[in-house]
Order: C-alpha cells, then sequence, then structure tokens
C-alpha cells in the first residue's frame, strides 16, 4: 500500500491511502462504492477525492446511469505511479542504458536473460515442479507481491488468471520492451509443461495492469479477445 501521500494528520492519510490503493486494484470507483468499501459517508469520500484530485493523483469521469445525473467514477492518473513501489527506476534505466552502450543491443540481451535464469532459480526455490497448476501460481503470484507486482490469482471459466496490478519496472520497460516480454517467457518455464498461459491485458500498453490467463494445455489457441470474469 502507497506510504508517500502527502502529509496531512493521520487519519486522512490513512483514508486517502486506503482509497488510493482500492482505485489501484479495482479501477474506476464511484463514491459511494468507495464510501461503502470504506465504512464511510459519501460526502467524506468525496472531500479525500477532492483533495487527491488537487494534487493531480486522481481524475473523475462522468458515466450515465438510469436515472438522475451521471455519475463520477474516480480513477488514478499517471502521477499516482509515485505512490508505489518503483524498485529504484531511474537507477534500473541508467544501468540499462549504460550496459547497451558498453557492450550494446546483445549484450543487454545476455544481462535480460541472466536476470530471467536469476529470477527463475529463485522461484524454484519455493515453487515445487510437483506443485499443481494452482499451487504455483498463487506462490508466484505471493513471491511477485513481495516485489512489488501486486499479483493474485483469480478463478476463470477456462482455468486461472494471474493479474497484476503494478509493474515496479515500469519506466524500465516501456523505455525497453524487451524486460516485459521476457516475463511471458519467464512465467512459462516457472509454470512448467502442460500449461497455456497467454497475455490479455499489459501494463506498459497503458493498461491499467496486466492480466494473464492460465490454463492446462489443450493444444488449442484461444482468443485474447475473451471477456475477463
Amino acid at each position: 500500500m502507497p506510504s508517500n501521500i502527502p502529509a496531512r494528520p493521520a487519519g486522512e492519510r490513512k483514508t486517502r491511502r486506503a482509497i488510493v490503493h482500492l482505485l489501484k486494484t479495482e479501477g474506476a470507483l464511484d463514491s459511494t462504492r468507495l464510501a461503502k468499501r470504506l465504512r464511510l459517508t459519501p460526502m467524506a469520500v468525496r472531500q479525500h477525492l477532492y483533495a487527491l484530485q488537487r494534487e493531480k493523483l486522481v481524475t473523475a469521469e462522468e458515466r450515465p446511469v438510469p436515472l438522475g445525473r451521471p455519475a463520477k467514477h474516480w480513477q488514478l492518473t499517471p502521477g499516482a505511479d509515485r505512490l508505489f513501489a518503483d524498485a529504484h527506476a531511474a537507477l534500473s534505466l541508467d544501468l540499462i542504458g549504460a550496459v547497451t552502450k558498453v557492450f550494446g543491443s546483445s549484450g543487454l540481451k545476455r544481462v535480460l536473460e541472466a536476470r530471467s535464469a536469476l529470477q527463475r532459480a529463485r522461484y524454484g526455490e519455493t515453487i515445487p515442479a510437483s506443485a499443481s497448476m494452482e499451487d504455483k501460481l498463487r506462490e508466484l503470484a505471493r513471491a511477485r507481491t513481495e516485489e512489488g507486482w501486486m499479483a493474485e490469482v483469480r478463478r476463470d471459466d477456462d482455468g486461472f488468471l494471474f493479474i497484476e496490478r503494478h509493474c515496479p519496472i515500469h519506466v524500465a520497460a516501456k523505455a525497453h520492451p524487451n524486460l516485459g516480454s521476457m516475463e511471458l517467457d519467464l512465467f512459462r518455464s516457472v509454470l512448467g509443461p502442460g500449461v497455456e498461459i497467454e497475455q490479455l491485458e499489459q501494463l506498459i500498453a497503458g493498461n491499467r495492469r496486466s492480466v494473464y490467463r492460465v490454463a492446462p494445455s489443450t493444444g488449442v489457441n484461444r482468443s485474447t479477445s475473451a471477456a475477463l470474469h
């Protein structure tokens, strides 16, 4: 949960951290739903939202409702990314640039492959190859969350959805897409044979989360346009 909301009285900071966390994990919400989740009045929640809006951390979009005035749905701005772990984004970007300058693109590729190998080894220490697909996914989500990815597993009609709501290497991954594309290969390696995994959404492509569908292998390609649950 973000800890660097601008200084306010303790109660205000706690509430605003909770609002930011809900918008990060669930996407756009109106003040009524936020109020129910936080057990506050809609008016109190709106006051916090307007304060966060003045700080350019949230923005509102009006959506039509069956009766009455359009409802405001609130969501985080790109500026709110600074409230979440970035895994030393600037340093990572500088290091990647330095490696490319000294060793060229082929040298950077070797470094990224070595990073993936280290991740596979680290995950392999806590994710037994003999575990079920679900157990592997849940252990992977735990490990990724500890690294700042805000990961979770949800059941899907065809298997599971593996969801990451934050990218702690977002800045570096946007500048060097190979960082993001190698994650899919990493997951396939960790989950092992007999598992199909496809990416449905990607944070660095502008989506609010990265989503992977994971299911037992059937030998049939699935459409990435299938609806999420």
